[in-house]
């Protein structure tokens, strides 16, 4: 986490702008006017305006979550480009995008919100509710077997600032946590897998898998018939990465044969998830509405001002993404 930075002085860098800095929000999915506020608090001596109600064509900086395409490229004044989560696979699906800086934003909090929805994701499969609320809807009474949570392997695919929370947690709950990445890791009490050819062996003692991977060329579409057929039969999936790494069809088709047991969805490639979906319904699926975790508006703030400011200064920004690797 960044330091706290005051608000802009006399002296401050954005001050010393040649001009007043305009800020632009820009989403096709949220109402970003929840981080106008907050923004405006941090940045005084800044101009924050919400495309598409406000002309944004002088933006210095962008705020972003779902930015439209192209409208980047029309600005010519940019200097930096922020979103407003720890994703920023939206913005660099951008095909127009300037080549600027790209940052993220990184909160212990909402790492801490994350590990919750997953323990209580493992709890719903380790404890078996998924199997008692079955019963429940049939009225019957059949209690299940219990098991240790040291019984109970959970796969972590994506080992980064979420990853490292989520693992913390659970490990402290007792469960046997092992967690794959791209690049190795050394990781205490924790079973490490990297790379294509360690995954295979990571998937086939996962009894859980929580998929909290960056969305990359790479990811894209990763949670699929040959991903799960690796998984031990009765496994049980928790998808809170990017609703794009998921095969939708491939995981009806796992569930429906009863290789896998069921499945917690938080993310989705199209959001709201349609109506017609059948994932609504489907028996051994639980979705929730993109509610894992979300960073607190005035933590986004405090972590975009404190890099507009750095930029102006010519200092290094906090929270860079390597736009080759994707995050």
């Amino acid at each position: 986490m960044t330091t706290k930075t005051p608000p802009a002085t006399a002296s401050s860098p954005l001050s010393k702008a040649p001009s007043r800095p305009v800020v632009a929000l820009l989403s096709t999915h949220l109402d970003m006017d929840f981080m106008r506020g907050p923004l405006q608090k941090k940045l005084p001596e800044a101009e924050i305006r919400k495309w598409p109600d406000e002309d944004v064509s002088d933006a210095d900086f962008a705020v972003c979550w779902r930015p439209p395409h192209g409208v980047m490229a029309g600005m010519p004044r940019l200097r930096l480009l922020h979103s407003i989560a720890a994703g920023v696979d939206n913005i660099l699906a951008d095909p127009e995008l300037p080549d600027l800086p790209v940052c993220r934003v990184v909160d212990e909090n909402h790492a801490r919100g994350m590990a919750e929805y997953v323990l209580w994701s493992v709890l719903y499969f380790h404890r078996r509710f998924d199997s008692v609320l079955r019963r429940q809807a049939e009225g019957v009474w059949a209690p299940p077997r219990q098991r240790a949570a040291g019984e109970v392997t959970v796969g972590i695919m994506g080992w980064g600032n979420l990853g490292r929370s989520v693992g913390g947690a659970l490990r402290a709950f007792g469960y046997n946590v092992r967690g794959w990445a791209r690049t190795p890791r050394e990781v205490p009490d924790i079973e490490f897998f990297a790379g294509v050819s360690e995954r295979e062996a990571f998937l086939r003692g996962t009894d859980i898998l929580i998929c909290l991977l960056p969305l990359t060329d790479e990811t894209n579409g990763i949670l699929n018939a040959g991903l799960f057929a690796s998984l031990p039969e009765g496994a049980a999936l928790v998808n809170i990465g990017r609703g794009e790494q998921l095969n939708e069809a491939d995981l009806l088709a796992a569930l429906d044969a009863g290789h896998l047991r069921g499945a917690v969805l938080d993310v989705f490639a199209q959001e709201p998830l349609p109506p017609e979906s059948p994932l609504w319904a489907h028996p051994r699926v639980v979705v929730t509405p993109h509610i894992a975790s979300t960073a607190d508006p005035r933590t986004i703030a405090d972590q975009i001002s404190t890099n507009i400011r750095r930029i102006l200064a010519g200092e290094a920004l906090v929270n860079e993404v390597d736009r080759r690797r994707g995050y």
